[in-house]
């Protein structure tokens, strides 16, 4: 749990729930006033917006215990199994976060901030993919046609949220049914033949 202040706590959260009923256009204003403070008051904390959209899904991660989710891939003693277990930490993380994904991606484009938040985010995952994919190369399991670069960004691609949106938002696909295309997707891409 988190030993922030107990203002600086009220606004990250005053901000993820303006955000999971599809802020897009969410304000320090609107911030402030859900938390219960003043602007000024809101300033103090966070000085900035993007700094404030940052801190919400970091926040967001440590509320759900996201390093607990990632403990059996960080802990996983081969590239496969490291691999499978982020596809499934990361793959069913996605619908918690995906009211905060959609709204930080709804405002991307237009809002420098909110793509700074989203950009953060995505990075982490991306280190994800990295580990994983670094995992596979030492144990010379990966496809000897991609350098980890390149595998790396599949498997990033692989993962994205509007990916798990269209799939099983748009399609209709179950969570049981995603996690199981991409971990056999990851494998078949990823994997060296043999």
């Amino acid at each position: 749990m988190s030993s922030e202040n107990p203002t600086r706590r009220k606004i990250l959260n005053a901000a993820w729930t303006l955000l999971e009923q599809g802020g897009s256009q969410i304000r320090m204003s609107d911030i402030a006033r859900a938390a219960g403070i003043s602007r000024q008051a809101l300033y103090l904390h966070f000085p900035s917006r993007a700094e404030l959209l940052v801190a919400v899904t970091r926040h967001l991660d440590e509320e759900k215990d996201i390093d607990a989710r990632l403990a059996e891939s960080r802990n996983a003693t081969t590239g496969q199994a490291r691999l499978a277990a982020f596809i499934a930490a990361w793959g069913n993380y996605i619908p918690e976060i995906r009211g905060v994904a959609r709204a930080l991606m709804a405002m991307a484009d237009s809002d420098a901030e909110a793509r700074a938040a989203w950009d953060d985010r995505m990075d982490a995952v991306r280190q994800g993919c990295a580990a994983a994919v670094t995992a596979l190369a030492r144990d010379g399991q990966l496809d000897p046609a991609l350098d980890e670069g390149r595998a790396t960004d599949l498997l990033w691609g692989l993962l994205s949220v509007p990916l798990w949106i269209q799939l099983r938002e748009t399609c209709g696909w179950s969570q049981e049914a995603y996690l199981a295309e991409m971990q056999r997707l990851a494998g078949r891409a990823l994997l060296a033949e043999g």
